[in-house]
């Protein structure tokens, strides 16, 4: 069974942050960074689980997918995975 990828409001605000951020200094890197995430998080409409448990959490249903600096948070919800937050890697959760 397919999932359908959602994203949250908040993650959309930090996928565009983050462009931002980068675009700063090379706006052909941000680009390719913010492309590089979405093809990952499109993967899981077919494989879910493929990211692992985020390790703040004690939750089978809370993962993540590391792209490059960045750690993309979601949630297991049938049927949907819903990309909860896009953060770099070292900001708290």
């Amino acid at each position: 069974m397919a999932y359908r990828v959602v994203w949250s409001r908040r993650a959309s605000e930090d996928m565009a942050a983050i462009a931002d951020y980068i675009a700063a200094d090379s706006p052909t890197y941000a680009g390719i960074v913010v492309k590089k995430i979405v093809n990952q998080t499109r993967a899981l409409s077919r494989f879910p689980r493929s990211g692992r448990k985020v390790p703040e959490f004690d939750s089978e249903e809370i993962r993540e997918l590391l792209v490059y600096s960045y750690r993309v948070i979601y949630r297991l919800e049938e049927p949907e995975v819903v990309i909860a937050a896009v953060i770099h890697g070292k900001r708290m959760l």
